[in-house]
């Protein structure tokens, strides 16, 4: 059994973030092995959960996923460590819209059986916290409001009154941080700017953090409710193990796929783009094509002129390519590189930053031109769930495959569709998007391939030849 907190909030900008990053920070510099986790779709928060504690920082989502795999993606994460900090989304209660508590905070927390601590912004309140808390703790009575930790308190006159009145709402105080010694973390359009951007400064903001909650938080009150948390029943999700379906993608024909690839064919090489333009990925998607067959490097389309020695296929996931689109431009021997791969036939995966990497060109800039169109930023946010199935065979999936997965740019594509789409959208809109081409399969939906395992099979199966 794992030790566990989730670490939520009334709303977004309370201070989970801050809160999470730092109790993972002071917990690892106490000695602890601790894994690090957060609800949703978020890829930056998890680079900073990862440099806080040494290990992958690694998303718990009930959408796209199904809540059947939460408990087991967790429980593999987390295996081997003394303790698991969850960090959550948004508002305690908020998820995927329309469809109730799916995705929430409190969703996760109950399938985690997990104590929950919720920050709460109070520089603008006194008594009426506990009128807050007590909504919050007593809305659902599967969720375990089990302490508060304040942030953003003004003085030792406000912490007084904040203390006095959780004591008659009965929620104990695990944490008090002031106004004053807030740490800064820089951010633009799509949220906090990722780690590796910024590793230097990371770091330093990461070490605050940490002096910041050691030294206004109760670590050993907060080490012993996490150790207050029930077992888990059920096995540990394996990239290893055969196919089945999940509640993210009923009946999808992939679930007939190999348990596990060939021991008697050579290991392709399967290049994954990293770096600062390329940060949003999941750390399963690389484990799951090591145990489909594959041997995966990383390299950095900034910086790398060629593709790794024997790239045998080629997956470009997320991230901000349009702030250093004349960066990407300028390393046109790259560039060439993986336009000559995607002509030569290798399965190429391609998912938002990977899809304007390929297009002819991003605002201006000459980009890979494999795909016949055009990139550029716009003034609107497109940001969401999405329920899609495969319009068509590809490297990925065969027609008819029913996947779920997030939008979440300020770009657009034009045309924002090949003449054979990759997915058909039917929730929350219907339209067609993304780009199936010969063995490319590229399109703005970023998707998890715990959600059904086949997908790295196949594309796996693909780079053999």
């Amino acid at each position: 059994m794992v030790a566990r907190l989730v670490i939520a909030a009334p709303s977004s900008g309370s201070g989970k973030t801050t809160v999470a990053t730092g109790l993972m920070a002071a917990f690892t510099a106490a000695g602890l092995s601790v894994s690090p986790h957060k609800v949703g779709p978020d890829y930056i928060d998890p680079g900073y959960h990862a440099l806080a504690t040494g290990r992958p920082g690694r998303n718990l989502d009930a959408f796209l996923c199904g809540p059947g795999l939460v408990a087991p993606l967790f429980a593999h994460g987390a295996a081997g460590c003394d303790i698991a900090v969850v960090e959550g989304v948004m508002g305690m209660y908020d998820g995927a819209a329309g469809q109730g508590e799916l995705a929430s905070t409190a969703h996760v927390a109950k399938l985690l059986r997990a104590p929950v601590v919720l920050v709460v912004d109070a520089s603008s309140q006194s008594r009426s916290v506990a009128a807050l808390v007590h909504g919050f703790a007593s809305w659902d009575p599967e969720v375990r409001v089990a302490g508060v930790i304040l942030n953003k308190v003004g003085s030792d006159r406000h912490e007084t009154l904040l203390r006095e009145a959780l004591d008659e709402a009965g929620v104990p105080v695990l944490g008090v941080l002031r106004r004053a010694a807030q740490v800064q973390t820089p951010s633009r359009h799509l949220g906090l700017v990722p780690v590796a951007e910024r590793r230097g400064d990371a770091v330093e903001s990461v070490a605050a953090l940490a002096s910041r909650v050691r030294e206004g938080c109760d670590l050993e009150g907060l080490l012993a409710l996490a150790r207050s948390a029930p077992s888990l029943p059920g096995e540990a999700w394996d990239p290893h193990a055969g196919p089945g379906t999940s509640p993210a993608s009923p009946g999808s024909s992939l679930s007939a796929g190999r348990a596990e690839a060939s021991d008697t064919r050579e290991r392709p090489l399967v290049a994954v783009a990293g770096g600062p333009a390329f940060t949003f990925s999941y750390a399963e998607h690389a484990e799951l094509l090591g145990a489909a067959g594959a041997d995966v490097v990383t390299f950095d389309p900034l910086h790398d002129e060629q593709l790794p020695d024997g790239t045998a296929g080629l997956v470009i996931g997320g991230g901000f390519p349009e702030v250093y689109a004349p960066e990407l431009s300028a390393n046109e021997t790259l560039r060439k590189a993986v336009a000559e791969l995607a002509r030569s036939g290798a399965p190429v995966a391609a998912e938002c930053a990977g899809l304007l990497y390929l297009s002819r060109e991003l605002d201006g800039k000459p980009m890979c031109g494999v795909l016949d169109a055009g990139a550029r930023m716009s003034e609107r946010l497109t940001l969401g769930y999405r329920e899609a199935v495969a319009v068509s065979d590809s490297v990925l999936a065969p027609a008819g495959t029913r996947m779920r997965g997030h939008e979440f740019h300020r770009t657009v594509m034009e045309p924002g569709a090949g003449p054979v789409p990759a997915w058909g959208l039917h929730r929350p809109e219907r339209r067609v998007e993304g780009f199936v081409q010969g063995n490319v399969h590229a399109s703005y939906l970023h998707t998890h391939w715990a959600a059904e395992p086949g997908v790295a099979r196949r594309f796996v199966e693909r780079c053999t030849p």
